[in-house]
């Protein structure tokens, strides 16, 4: 606003010094009050379309920055569940992998279980044929 009032304002100071105060050569029927109005006319038309341009331009780098903020929303979207399908993923194999680990060690619990039976019962036959033996 205040560089509109500005430029209004130097191009009125042009204007009435370019006139000066004699009859227009280009257009004899217009006076130098005329011309006045006509350049302030014209710096105001001047001054508007500069104007609307400006805010055309303001609103062409909202748009473009909003299309931006979307896109960079829209990536990080995906690499976020990208890295849910990753996470899920590796909990899934850790899962599998834990299970295959209790089973192996389930295994090996078994059969060291069964060598101790083994054992132990071999003591004992052991240890009642030695009664058997001594009555």
């Amino acid at each position: 606003m205040k560089n509109t009032a500005t430029i209004t304002a130097l191009m009125l100071a042009v204007a009435l010094t370019a006139t000066g105060c004699k009859k227009a050569d280009d257009n004899p029927n217009m006076g130098p009050a005329q011309e006045a109005g006509a350049a302030v006319d014209n710096a105001a038309a001047n001054a508007a379309q500069e104007t609307k341009e400006a805010a055309q331009n303001v609103e062409n780098a909202t748009e473009n920055a909003a299309a931006r903020v979307d896109a960079a929303a829209d990536r990080a979207g995906e690499n976020i569940e990208r890295a849910a399908e990753k996470t899920g993923e590796n909990v899934r194999e850790a899962g599998a992998e834990v299970k295959q680990e209790s089973k192996e060690a389930a295994a090996e619990v078994k059969a060291a279980s069964d060598k101790v039976g083994d054992k132990t019962g071999a003591a004992l036959e052991r240890a009642g044929e030695k009664l058997q033996e001594k009555r």
